[in-house]
């Protein structure tokens, strides 16, 4: 407690209700705080409209539920020749949930796939 006085004075503690106290903080401090989740939704470039609207619904429920979306569209084959389709189809993957969503990240190629972020808006904005 105080080492500069004469004598040195000491405090006298349970090291075992000492332990349990830090670890009562430490889980106070774990409650308090938000895990980000990324769910990721796989879309493909020439995906039709029913298709479409199912991943759009699934992406949805996350945004709904706090966790963040990562919309990608893997290009097999030829499809990559066309990366213009897959943008095209991110672009209206995120318009359609501009309402429960920002982008995080505008649509970006990453090797074979084309992936897209998007992060629900805040109620407390």
């Amino acid at each position: 407690m105080a080492p500069q006085a004469k004598p040195p004075v000491a405090r006298i503690m349970d090291h075992g209700k000492f332990k349990f106290e830090q670890q009562k903080k430490e889980r106070e401090i774990r409650k308090n705080q938000k895990v980000i989740v990324v769910k990721e939704v796989r879309l493909s470039p020439g995906i039709d409209d029913h298709d479409f609207n199912t991943k759009l619904r699934n992406a949805i429920k996350f945004l709904e539920k706090g966790d963040k979306v990562k919309a990608s569209i893997r290009f097999k084959g030829r499809a990559i020749t066309h990366k213009e389709i897959g943008q095209r189809v991110l672009e209206r993957f995120a318009e359609a949930c501009k309402d429960v969503a920002t982008v995080e990240q505008r649509p970006k190629m990453d090797g074979r796939s084309m992936f897209l972020m998007l992060a629900p808006i805040n109620e407390k904005e």
